[in-house]
């Protein structure tokens, strides 16, 4: 069940205007931010995967969001020193060196692109909108931060699904009976990928998946699960911190996402979130426009893995 955020948290939005109170249009962009970014912590299903959302506010209308600097040049691993008589010195003087070749390191700017964009448009009359009129603009505010987290995690879904560098086959479905060997095939995958210790790793899983792991038998007690069949909860399974989500929230016949946490960036640009007085009825139209994009570095791929299955 999704969460409405308590308005009182921004009793004051309409006080954010500051000088522009008195004049026909008036700014939210800092605030329609600050919304987004908290309604993003609480609603969002996958904040983990991009350890939260960078949201900027007046950006100017381009294509980058920013750049990033890469290098694909591999280490150079020597064989062993040398110590013959004509490498760094004697006839090698000057041209050569004991350490080996040396390999010249140089990074390029990767420009990272904002792949979606998102508008909205509604009014507010004042004869007909029957509350607060500042009240109904910091609800509205509200009620679109919530709207966008829902596009974020559609979007958000379909990222994750097309950056999986592992793609494990559950059968026609996942059930009691082969979940355990699909989270062993999961956690020999992340380690010979060579994830390192200490980091932590999640696996999204539907409402059927999730009840598989609680049913399968080896969530118990006895092998000291943290696992509660009655409150029909559990919070780690092989190596794996579980949370289960809406099916809604996964690409078709694809029911399990497991990754790394913080190996992705999730970013906004909000270009105008405004009030403005209308000419064609007494209020205001509220506006709102804005970009956004992920990204994931290419190498970290390899720490994402995605389960299907057949729907048969």
């Amino acid at each position: 069940m999704r969460i409405r955020m308590n308005l009182q948290l921004f009793a004051g939005l309409q006080l954010f205007a500051g000088e522009n109170n008195n004049q026909n249009v008036r700014s939210y962009t800092k605030d329609f931010k600050e919304l987004l970014t908290a309604v993003f912590e609480k609603e969002s299903y996958f904040s983990d995967f991009f350890n939260g959302i960078e949201a900027l506010d007046g950006i100017q209308h381009n294509a980058v969001a920013f750049s990033v600097k890469t290098s694909d040049i591999p280490v150079a691993v020597g064989t062993a020193y040398s110590t013959d008589a004509n490498t760094a010195f004697g006839t090698g003087t000057g041209a050569s060196s004991r350490f080996g070749n040396r390999t010249e390191i140089v990074y390029t700017d990767t420009d990272v692109p904002y792949s979606w964009e998102y508008v909205f448009h509604e009014g507010i009359d004042r004869h007909t909108v029957n509350n607060d009129f500042n009240a109904a603009v910091a609800d509205r505010l509200e009620l679109q931060a919530n709207a966008r987290v829902e596009q974020f995690n559609t979007h958000h879904s379909k990222f994750i699904s097309e950056s999986a560098g592992k793609i494990i086959s559950g059968g026609a479905k996942v059930t009691k009976d082969n979940v355990a060997d699909l989270f062993n095939e999961l956690s020999k995958y992340f380690i010979n990928a060579k994830v390192r210790k200490g980091l932590t790793k999640v696996a999204k899983v539907t409402p059927d998946v999730y009840n598989a792991i609680i049913d399968c038998g080896l969530a118990t007690t006895s092998k000291s699960s943290a696992a509660n069949v009655d409150a029909n909860t559990i919070t780690t399974f092989k190596g794996f911190q579980i949370e289960e989500i809406p099916e809604t929230e996964f690409q078709k016949n694809e029911v399990v996402y497991a990754y790394v946490t913080g190996i992705g960036k999730a970013f906004t640009g909000i270009e105008t979130a405004r009030t403005i007085e209308s000419e064609d009825f007494d209020g205001v139209a509220l506006q709102g426009a804005g970009k956004a994009g992920e990204y994931i570095l290419p190498a970290n791929k390899a720490a994402v893995a995605k389960v299907t299955v057949t729907g048969a």
